[in-house]
């Protein structure tokens, strides 16, 4: 391989890695700001879950996105 596909793979590797937290983050947001709002209206808790799930696999959506752009580039 020559040094041009080695950058590309080191950078397709470091993108990967980013979406990866990226992505991490991102759920980790939508599932805390949800539970929020469960503990202070408990009855809007089926909803809420519903729209946590929506959320999380829209993030999810965009980073499998971002991951094959990643890799794209090699």
């Amino acid at each position: 391989m020559t040094e041009l596909a080695f950058k590309g793979l080191a950078l397709a590797s470091l993108g990967a890695g980013l979406v990866a937290i990226g992505a991490g983050v991102g759920i980790g947001f939508v599932w805390s700001a949800g539970l929020k709002g469960i503990a202070r209206q408990p009855e809007l808790a089926a909803k809420l879950q519903t729209s946590m799930f929506i959320g999380a696999a829209l993030v999810e959506g965009i980073a499998l996105f971002a991951l094959v752009i990643c890799f794209l580039q090699i």
